[in-house]
C-alpha cells in the first residue's frame, strides 16, 4: 500500500477558505508553540476543502494547481516523519489530520493534456512514480540494446518474419486502406455515371470540401469521416497504444493521446489523433545543438513504436508517415550528416527494438488498445497498464 494512504498531520500554518487551502509560510518542520485542537468534524471539514480544490482542478485540468495541492500536502506528510514532528508529538495531545484522498492521485493524469509546460507534466510523472502509483514508469530506459545498427532486411525478416517493406508508411491513394477508399470511389462514381445521374455538382462539392479541410482544418474533417469506420479506428488505436506503451516504458512523459480529430484541433494539433510525449535529454541536447546515441535512440524507438504495433498486430504497417519524417528532420541536423542508409538502418534498427519490447509486453499493449478503444479516460489508460505491467514476467 502506498505511503499516501497514511492519514497526514497539518501544520497550524495552513489555514483553509471555501474551496481552497493556503500555505501561510512557515517551514513544515518548525516547531509549534501551542497544540491544535480541532473536532473530527473540523478535521473533515478541511480534508473536505483540500480534495475539492484538487478536484475542481483536475478538472479544470488545471495542472499547475492540481500538482501543488499534492506537493503541499507531501510536505506535511515529510514534515511528519521528521525528528521534530516525534518531539512536537511528545507534547501535544491531538493532532489535526488531512484523511486521505478520495479517488485516485492518477487522475492527475488527465490534467496534463492542457499543460503547455512539459515540465508540469515530467514532475507530475516523478510524484506520482515517488507515490509507487507508476512503478513501471522508466522500467526498460537501462536495457542495453544491441551494439551494431545495421539491421538489413533479411536479418529483420530472420528476427521478426516480416518482410521490412511492409512496415513502410502507405502513401495515400496508392497501398492499403486509402486505395480501398479511392477505389471504392472510383466505382462508384462510375456506377453513377452509368445509371445517368448528374455527378458533378457532388465532385464540385467534394473537391471544394477537400480543400477547405487541406488548406484550412489540417485534414481534420477527413480524419473525422475515416476514424468513424471501426477497422480504421482500431488500427489508429493500435498505432497510438504502441507509442503509448514504448514511451511509457523507456521513462520519457506521456502528456495525453487526442483521438478525435476535432478535441485535436481545439488542442491545437492538427490532423488526424496523435500521442504526446515528452523527452527532456533530447531537448536539452538539441538546445546545446548536439545529440547523443542514446538519446537519438530512444527517440527513435518511440516514433516508430505505432508502426511496430502495427506489425505486432496486424502483420503489417500503414500509418506512420508523420513519425517517418519527423525522424528525418531529427537525423537532419546531425553532424557529419549521416547517409541515406544509415538513416534506413537506424529505422529498422528502433522498428526492431520497439517490436521486440512491444512483443515482450503484449499483454500490456491489448490492454492499452482495448482501454482507448473504449474511449477511457487516459489516466484509466495508465492504471489498466500499470495493471497488467505489475504482473507480467520481468525483462
Amino acid at each position: 500500500m502506498s505511503r499516501w494512504m497514511a492519514t497526514a498531520t497539518l501544520p497550524i500554518d495552513w489555514f483553509k477558505t471555501e474551496a481552497r487551502v493556503i500555505w501561510a509560510g512557515k517551514s513544515p518542520g518548525q516547531r509549534f508553540q501551542r497544540p491544535v485542537h480541532a473536532s473530527f468534524k473540523q478535521e473533515d471539514k478541511v480534508g473536505e476543502n483540500i480534495w475539492r480544490a484538487y478536484g475542481k482542478a483536475v478538472e479544470k485540468k488545471d495542472l499547475k494547481k492540481a500538482l501543488q495541492i499534492l506537493e503541499k500536502v507531501q510536505l506535511v506528510e515529510d514534515w511528519r516523519q521528521s525528528p521534530t514532528f516525534l518531539e512536537t508529538q511528545e507534547q501535544e495531545d491531538e493532532e489535526f489530520l488531512i484523511p486521505s484522498p478520495p479517488q485516485d492521485l492518477r487522475s492527475l493524469l488527465d490534467a496534463c493534456i492542457s499543460a503547455t509546460d512539459m515540465g508540469l507534466v515530467a514532475r507530475t510523472y516523478e510524484f506520482l512514480q515517488a507515490k509507487g502509483l507508476l512503478s513501471n514508469f522508466g522500467k526498460c530506459k537501462n536495457i542495453p540494446a544491441e551494439s551494431s545498427r545495421d539491421v538489413t532486411p533479411a536479418a529483420f525478416l530472420e528476427i521478426t518474419g516480416l518482410e521490412a517493406s511492409k512496415l513502410s508508411p502507405k502513401k495515400w491513394g496508392l497501398d492499403g486502406a486509402p486505395a480501398f477508399y479511392l477505389l471504392s470511389a472510383i466505382v462508384g462514381f462510375n456506377l453513377l455515371t452509368n445509371s445517368g445521374i448528374e455527378i458533378r455538382p457532388f465532385l464540385f462539392s467534394i473537391l471544394a470540401f477537400s480543400i477547405v479541410d487541406a488548406v484550412y482544418l489540417g485534414g481534420t474533417g477527413l480524419a473525422s469521416i475515416l476514424i468513424s469506420w471501426p477497422p480504421y479506428k482500431r488500427r489508429v488505436f493500435t498505432h497510438e497504444a504502441g507509442h503509448v506503451l514504448v514511451a511509457y516504458l523507456l521513462g520519457c512523459p506521456v502528456r495525453g493521446v487526442i483521438l478525435d480529430p476535432i478535441e485535436a484541433m481545439r488542442q491545437g494539433v492538427q490532423g488526424q489523433a496523435g500521442t504526446q510525449f515528452w523527452d527532456s535529454m533530447l531537448e536539452g541536447e538539441l538546445r546545446q545543438g548536439r545529440l547523443t546515441r542514446p538519446s537519438i535512440d530512444r527517440y527513435s524507438m518511440i516514433l516508430f513504436a505505432g508502426i511496430a504495433a502495427e506489425a505486432l498486430i496486424y502483420g503489417e504497417a500503414e500509418g506512420g508517415e508523420n513519425d517517418e519524417n519527423l525522424f528525418k528532420a531529427i537525423v537532419s541536423v546531425l553532424r557529419p550528416p549521416w547517409s541515406p542508409s544509415q538513416i534506413s538502418s537506424q529505422a529498422r534498427w528502433a522498428v526492431l527494438q520497439s517490436y521486440k519490447l512491444l512483443r515482450e509486453h503484449k499483454e500490456a499493449l491489448d490492454t492499452v488498445i482495448k482501454a482507448l478503444y473504449e474511449g477511457e479516460t487516459f489516466s484509466n489508460v495508465i492504471k489498466d497498464m500499470e495493471y497488467v505491467l505489475c504482473y507480467e514476467n520481468p525483462l
